[in-house]
């Protein structure tokens, strides 16, 4: 009875430790065309396995913006670090994640200060967000670069 008594005790004490918080989003993967966007712009974003990522936005032929996205643990947290638009690149923590989603925040950026990423009926969400000013992006995969 000892045994059982203790083999119960070992399996709550294991289900009880915390789980893995550093599950890294894989729903990202794959090459991404903005919908929302302006009639004259169009904006993509790239995901890469080594869950790095490129958003670029054209007009007519030229790169009117661009920047780059890696997916990062340290001290067992998660960040996005986005890079190419500031001087230096800018960590967002992750804050909350789900299976398909993730909000990542630095209160110390300008802007944003918030992002969220959503997938849900076959389409990339993203909102970036400071205060009450927000943007959204719409995105859908590009079934030839799968």
């Amino acid at each position: 009875m000892k045994h059982i008594y203790f083999l119960f005790c070992c399996l709550f004490i294991f289900s009880c430790s915390p789980q893995n918080k550093t599950q890294k989003p894989t729903w990202l993967f794959g090459h991404w065309e903005r919908t929302n966007d302006t009639d004259d712009k169009k904006t993509y974003e790239f995901w890469s396995k080594d869950f790095t990522g490129l958003g670029f936005t054209l007009k007519e032929s030229d790169t009117v913006f661009k920047e780059h996205m890696r997916i990062i643990t340290k001290n067992d947290t998660l960040y996005l670090e986005v890079s190419g638009v500031h001087e230096t690149p800018v960590l967002f923590q992750f804050t909350s994640q789900t299976d398909s989603s993730f909000t990542c925040e630095n209160p110390e950026n300008e802007f944003p200060k918030k992002i969220t990423y959503t997938l849900g009926d076959k389409k990339l969400k993203a909102e970036v967000s400071a205060g009450d000013f927000k943007i959204d992006f719409v995105f859908q995969k590009l079934q030839n670069f799968e």
